[in-house]
This record gives structure tokens, sequence and C-alpha cells, in this order.
């Protein structure tokens, strides 16, 4: 599972679908004694391997440096065992060399989609768009590595990969926004005092969950720990989480998600009559924020005549039918838009990401019964992912990995002490804290025209409205690829994705 970010309502939102229920053992079976859970150990442990890369015909030693890092609570007991995996490049004076913390989202998810599929110095092979096996999985060199311009360190958020709580650990003290931000936070602090880090540039790099945590962790790393970070990169943003969670009351997510429908029908239509993507994806930013604001803010108030026109245009932009477009009153559930686009084929299109496409399960159901850019792509993941941390980096765990923990899904804790918000969870207001109290920083926004998960709308959106002073506009930028969810599936944007990361990281280290 790459990632489970998903929004059911204000209140529930990020749950995912839990794994249905085994059936009960017959009255007369014996009872089978349960395994014993595997207790996290108490210590700091690691593997150090050393290896090299050559990336652009330039050979790049390394240290492998897979770990743990034990986490306390204000009485100084153990609370949780994070795993982490780092990459250092070997003759480099700490203070010369940039360090980026990387972490995946869900919440609840492990950080091995970023390391394996994207950023890590080896990479998993996998088909673009379209079905892989699960094993064997092909692990090459991976010339996009983000070790060329900093040295890398992933982590697995407590309760995901090979992090685990203590026993006496009570959840809600780790799983919430504010209580996870505190968690990486002291990781940071700790990681840089025990590898004499304290005086390196400092970057967070977080994808889809991982956007919020990182704008709360930046600003409470700022204020609480006086640690100061070069840059944020920010990969299919979400930060206001009204801007993707439709419903009664909440118009916005029709408008933020319009575009990205559009440009999934320009992928799937391959129409040259269309014009360009960026053609397509301006005129329906164009209509999206302007005619059909207007015309979702009227509510029940809106003229048929216009009506009838807005479901018109919204029909070609999209490719549902007119009749569609007016049934659902204008306003199409992006898991409706995903099952719609292609019943006639039979086919269904990715939530994470809108190329891939899977067949129907159930042919005359009104949703996206399973999200193919996802079942495609984690079986390899995990087949590759395991092997190589056992095998190259001699990590030998026998514990299970679950890329994404279902049970840290749900009992995730999305209110916040001092933040006012009664429709949904927001961390801009903490990125614009941030921003502010340190001009210095920069931050990357990286956004694929076909994440139907956090569509580049709602970034767009929520940077437009962050309320910083003029002074401080440019200091974020916004990043397009023709991809999804996870830019890095799509070689191309992938090649993209890292020239312009690694260009950020040398135009803001402070070197």
């Amino acid at each position: 599972m790459l990632c489970v970010l998903s929004i059911l309502s204000p209140v529930a939102v990020l749950a995912a679908k839990a794994p249905a229920k085994a059936a009960p053992a017959k009255a007369h079976a014996a009872k089978a004694k349960p395994k014993p859970k595997p207790t996290p150990n108490a210590h700091d442990k690691k593997s150090v391997t050393h290896h090299s890369i050559t990336i652009n015909g330039t050979r790049i030693q390394y240290t492998a440096t897979a770990g743990t890092i034990v986490l306390s609570n204000a009485k100084h007991q153990p609370e949780a065992s994070i795993f982490y995996v780092a990459y250092t490049k070997d003759g480099v004076p700490a203070n010369q060399r940039p360090v980026t913390f990387i972490y995946n989202g869900g919440p609840g998810c492990a950080s091995s989609p970023l390391h394996m599929l994207g950023f890590g110095p080896r990479k998993i092979v996998i088909a673009n768009a379209a079905p892989n096996a699960g094993a064997p999985a092909k692990i090459v060199d991976n010339p996009d590595t983000l070790l060329d311009a900093s040295d890398l360190v992933f982590i697995d958020a407590p309760g995901t990969g090979y992090s685990r709580l203590f026993p006496k650990t009570n959840p809600k003290t780790i799983y919430g926004i504010d209580q996870d931000a505190a968690a990486f936070a002291q990781f940071i602090r700790r990681y840089i005092t025990y590898n004499n880090r304290w005086n390196s540039p400092k970057y967070l790099f977080g994808e889809s969950y991982g956007t919020p945590r990182s704008a709360a962790l930046v600003d409470r790393l700022l204020n609480q720990d006086t640690i100061a970070m070069n840059g944020v990169i920010l990969l299919s943003s979400v930060l206001d989480f009204d801007t993707i969670a439709p419903g009664p009351g909440n118009d916005l997510p029709y408008i933020t998600y319009l575009p990205t429908e559009a440009a999934t029908h320009w992928y799937h239509e391959k129409a040259s009559s269309r014009g360009s993507l960026q053609a397509v994806v301006a005129k329906a930013r164009a209509f999206a924020n302007g005619p059909y604001a207007s015309a979702l803010l009227q509510g029940s108030r809106l003229p048929h005549d216009q009506f009838v026109s807005i479901a018109k245009q919204l029909a070609s932009l999209t490719g549902v039918s007119e009749k569609y477009a007016e049934q659902s009153n204008l306003r199409m559930q992006p898991q409706r838009f995903e099952k719609q686009l292609m019943r006639e084929e039979g086919l269904q299109t990715g939530r994470l990401d809108a190329r891939y496409t899977g067949y129907d399960e159930d042919q005359i159901g009104d949703s996206a019964e399973f999200d193919p850019s996802d079942s495609y792509t984690s079986p390899v993941l995990q087949s590759g992912f395991i092997s190589y941390v056992r095998n190259e980096l001699n990590w030998k765990s026998k514990a299970a990995y679950p890329q994404c923990n279902f049970k840290v899904n749900g009992q995730w804790d999305y209110t916040r002490k001092n933040v006012w918000n009664w429709l949904a969870p927001t961390t801009s207001g903490d990125l614009q804290d941030a921003m502010t109290q340190n001009p210095k920083m920069r931050v990357f926004v990286g956004a694929g025209y076909f994440d139907m998960a956090t569509p580049f709308g709602a970034a767009e959106w929520t940077f437009s409205h962050l309320g910083l002073q003029p002074a401080l506009q440019s200091h974020f930028a916004i990043h397009y690829y023709h991809s999804g969810h996870m830019v890095y599936l799509n070689p191309t944007s992938h090649a993209h994705l890292h020239n312009d990361v690694a260009h950020f990281i040398e135009t803001t280290d402070g070197q």
C-alpha cells in the first residue's frame, strides 16, 4: 500500500478501508496459541555498510546506515523505536554537506516508496502506468537519487515499517497531528546530535500526509527546538484538508479537483484536437475558478439556464456525459469520476495516479472499487524493499514491514490545541508562521497533473491563500509533472523532479 491519504468526512478525515475480518474458527477447533509480538529494543541499533554509485559520470562513495533511534517521553521512558536508513557521502565535512529528512504520509505509511521507487541510491524497476508482478523485483542503481545533492535520511513514522511503539506506550501520545510532529522533531534532534549534523544545511521532504507533517514540524523545530530549516520540499501536498473533502456545505473540492479531472480526460482520450495538456489545464482552471465557482456558490439559487450551461461545459472538460453532470448536481465525487470516465470500456482510473486503469469489479457500481495505481505497484515494492534491506544493508529483522498500517490511520487524532478550524484540519498556518519567522527558508511544491488524491488545484488554492507578506510570496514555487501522486512512477517526470529538487537544494544550502 503506497499511500492511504483519503477524506471521508470533515471529522473522520483520511480514514482508510480496513481489511476484511477473517471467518470465525469452528467451535471444536483447537485454540491456536497467540504468537508473541516482537518487542522493540530499548537501545539504538544500526547496521553500517559501504557502497558506491556513478551519477552522471561521477563516482560517489557512500555509507548506508540502517538503524533505529529510540524516542522517550517527558519522564525519559522509551516510547517508540524509529527505523531509518541514512545515506551519507564519504569524505565530505558534515557542515559542507546538506542532509534531507524524507518520509511518506498516510498517516500510517512507511517511507519505502520514496526510498526504493524515488530517491535512494538503489531503486526497484517498475512498469510505468502498467501492472507489475510481485516478484522477483529487479533492483538497480538509481540515476535519479538525490544523493548527488544531499545526504538522505529515510524515516518510517511510528507504527509503520520497522518502527514500533513500546508495549506501555499509549498510541494517543504519538498518533496525531501535533503528537506526530513532536515525535519527528525528537528524532531529527537526536539524529543530528548523534551524527554531528547540527551545522549542516537541513531540509524536510514529505509526500502526501508528509506535507502537513512538514508544515507542523518545520514550525515546531523552529519555535521549540531552535532548529531552522534551509528548505521544505512538499510532494503531492495538502495542508488545508477542506480543499479535498467535498460534502454538504463545502463546494471548494469540486473546484480544486476539476483541473485534474480535465487532465485525466485529456490523457485517456489522447485526441490531438484537444490541444496540449497545459492548454487543457489552463482552460479547466479558468472555468473552475470563474464560472464554475460562481455557479456552485449560488447553490440551489442558480438559474436553470445557467445550470444547463455549466453542466455542458463541465461534461466537455471532464469527459462525462451532460446528463451525468446534471444528475450529479454539478458536483462529482472524485471516486465517482474515477469510475465514470471509462465506464463504457469496463475500466476505472487510478486514484493515486489516474494514468493507471483497472478492470471493473462491479460494472454498475457508482464508485471505483480499488486503486490500480496502488495494487499494481505495492507488491513489487514490498518484495524488493525487504530483500534489499536484508541482503544489501544487512538489516536482519523478523518483524513484519507494513507499508501502511490501517490501525495507525484509524486512530489518528486530527484535533489541534492551538489551531482553530471548524471544518477540517489545517497546517497551512504553521507553514506561514515558519516562513515568516525564517525568511531565508524556501519551499518547493511538487504536483502531479494526474493526482486524484491530492489534486494540484488544492496546492494552488492553499498557497494563494497562505497570507504571506508580498516580500515572501516568491519564497515558494509550485512545479508540475506529467505524473500522479508518486511523481517518480513516471521515469521522465522522475528525472525532471530530481533535477528540480537538486537545484532547489543547491541554491538554498547557504554554502
